[in-house]
């Protein structure tokens, strides 16, 4: 071989081993960097850009400036564990079995997080550092890097990244007092508000109490501190040169946060800031120009649809949202889909809901419920506080107490346009009526495809789960889906047949029908007093949930000795922490806590956390007026 031939040779061995390497690192260095920067607990109505003229948000708006702005973005639910449970899996939670806050029920093995799809394509993922998925598994074990010190700049060279920048500054215990005081010796937010407490609009919903005032603006110099988190993160962008070839979203995991927001699946609790931001690089990837305003209803549902479809990725037929940016974009759902069950020990109302931005239906299968949270965590802001003391005191006006009062419309309608805070119900207005039809239609259509399983009670979770899933249990060939749907939807009809219906659907073989055949009984109890002898057969039900809703059917046909008896045997034979809290509800909603054996509640409180924490106060005359109203 002459002198010219091998050199000639080791150069085409390496353009061969290069031509065969390069592909896959080019393929790597080819996508998009994606970094989701995130809030806690602030509707979109706290942010400049949003057209709140109060708030300073210079970070976030100039990202909104640069980038595509959401009119119309939601989370799905309204509180923190079950929203992310919708983001991680991109399902919807309620179809899951795990749309009840702080749950670790398990779900098919099949149903992957969209973290691992984008690990196997070679991304590296990572999460700072919030994890709260509400689901039976290890949270870490998604992503590459998940702590408070995990970081993009931790990949290998060359390799893309997504990650989660979670803030938790504007999260509700930030108006705690001892959280406030901490901030303001921390220099995080001011001494004194920036803002006169006097010069604010409240909503009309809100009393006018110093309390509310104070933390209303507090809140505004939290969220402030919050934007200038996100200006930081941004900056490590900018300072690594990385801005051109990232895309960034900036959202909040729900809506907050003072009275009747979080928790809430009104617009105040699910309606969040959205803002996609894309380099020119990555311009041909966006639904719409910079610096535009996008009226297309979005929800977490969508963001990992999105996230693959902007990563080049094929969406699994698995996730149930639809991508609106990216290659695989489509056409959006005309309806954004809610829902809402427990948040927290609070487990005794159902609802779920749509909205297209412009118009909000919510649907309540518990309307002899109040919506009013009366004690726990949010209680812990002074604002909550005087709030509730002006209820007990009988000193707020209709608005301001509506949330507290039964029974509660099945039914609601806002023009949410026009009423942003949702106060005047059209749900029987006769010009809304084939609305009021489309989004009730849309609701139960959404639900009957998903398989909603949050109409089986969680009190029969636990055991479920020993056996399979939640998920598998209602998807099942021989799950009765549309008669208990049907039956349920009996607790918002009041046709003369539907005490006849209630009195069928007690004597049935499944629990699930049993249960709302009982429930039924309690909101229709002025035309079921015919049904107490089955109500009676059903005090002895192998079903706890069974018994707890026969308990309460009789009671309220004022059956009240028998029914208190049967309270005390469930709470006496608890073994689950579910059907202790469960019946703990009741007890609360029907004020009869004081006339429980302490011995009893003790003992039904050593069933789990949520039992627990409502045995501080069980006695106190002023919950028990609370709960009852």
């Amino acid at each position: 071989m002459n002198a010219l031939k091998l050199p000639t040779l080791v150069t085409l061995t390496c353009l061969l081993i290069g031509s065969l390497v390069a592909p896959a690192r080019a393929e790597q260095q080819d996508r998009p960097n994606i970094l989701w920067v995130t809030s806690e607990d602030n509707s979109h109505h706290w942010v400049g850009c949003y057209g709140n003229s109060d708030a300073r948000t210079p970070n976030i708006d100039n990202l909104a400036a640069a980038g595509i702005r959401y009119r119309y973005a939601y989370a799905n639910t309204a509180v923190c564990a079950v929203a992310r449970n919708t983001l991680i899996l991109g399902r919807y939670a309620c179809g899951m079995g795990t749309h009840n806050m702080r749950s670790r029920y398990p779900v098919p093995k099949q149903f992957q997080t969209y973290p691992s799809y984008l690990r196997k394509a070679g991304y590296y993922c990572v999460n700072r550092s919030k994890t709260d998925y509400n689901f039976a598994t290890d949270d870490k074990s998604h992503w590459d890097e998940s702590s408070p010190r995990a970081h993009w700049r931790n990949r290998d060279k060359g390799q893309p990244f997504f990650a989660v920048f979670n803030t938790t500054i504007s999260h509700e215990s930030s108006l705690f007092q001892q959280k406030k005081t901490k901030a303001r010796d921390q220099g995080l937010i001011p001494k004194t508000p920036s803002r006169d407490p006097a010069s604010v609009k409240l909503p009309p919903h809100y009393p006018e109490t110093p309390e509310i005032r104070q933390d209303w603006v507090t809140y505004m110099d939290i969220v402030t501190a919050m934007d200038q988190q996100i200006g930081r993160w941004l900056k490590e962008l900018d300072d690594a040169g990385l801005r051109d070839n990232t895309i960034v979203f900036y959202y909040s995991d729900h809506g907050g946060i003072l009275p009747r927001a979080k928790r809430y699946i009104n617009d105040t609790g699910t309606h969040v800031p959205l803002i996609v931001s894309f380099p020119e690089k990555w311009a041909h990837l966006a639904p719409a120009k910079s610096g535009t305003v996008s009226d297309r209803p979005v929800a977490f549902i969508d963001f990992p649809a999105t996230v693959l479809s902007l990563a080049g990725l094929e969406v699994p037929e698995a996730f149930q949202g639809r991508a609106f940016a990216g290659q695989a974009a489509v056409e959006p759902e005309p309806f954004v889909f809610l829902f809402g069950q427990r948040f927290d020990a609070r487990m005794l109302r159902f609802v779920r809901g749509v909205t297209d931005g412009e118009y909000r239906y919510i649907r309540n299968f518990h309307p002899h419920r109040h919506r009013g949270i009366f004690t726990g965590y949010p209680h812990g802001q002074l604002g909550w506080q005087s709030v509730f003391k002006l209820k007990q005191e009988g000193k707020l006006n209709r608005i301001q107490t509506s949330y507290w009062t039964t029974p509660q419309p099945a039914e609601e309608l806002y023009h949410t346009a026009s009423d942003p805070w949702e106060l005047n119900n059209l749900a029987d207005d006769p010009q809304h009526q084939q609305r009021l039809a489309r989004m009730r239609d849309a609701t139960l259509n959404k639900m009957r495809e998903i398989g909603d399983t949050g109409l089986v009670p969680e009190s029969m979770y636990a055991n479920i789960s020993k056996q399979g899933t939640v998920y598998q249990y209602v998807h099942r060939d021989k799950f009765p889906y549309e008669k208990i749907l049907q039956t349920a939807l009996l607790t918002g009809k009041h046709q003369p047949d539907v005490a006849d219906e209630l009195q069928r659907a007690l004597q049935h073989g499944h629990p699930v029908i049993r249960y709302w055949g009982a429930t039924g009984c309690t909101v229709h109890a002025d035309t079921c007093a015919g049904a107490r002898d089955q109500l009676k057969q059903l005090l002895k039900d192998p079903v706890p949930a069974v018994r707890i809703a026969a308990t309460e059917a009789l009671y309220k046909l004022g059956e009240k000795k028998l029914a208190m008896k049967s309270l005390v045997d469930i709470l006496s034979t608890a073994n689950q922490e579910m059907i202790a809290l469960e019946a703990l509800n009741l007890a609360q909603a029907l004020g009869v806590m004081s006339q429980i054996p302490e011995s009893v509640w003790k003992k039904a409180a050593q069933n789990g956390k949520y039992p627990q924490g409502m045995q501080n106060d069980p006695r106190n005359p002023n919950l028990q007026q609370a709960t009852a109203g």
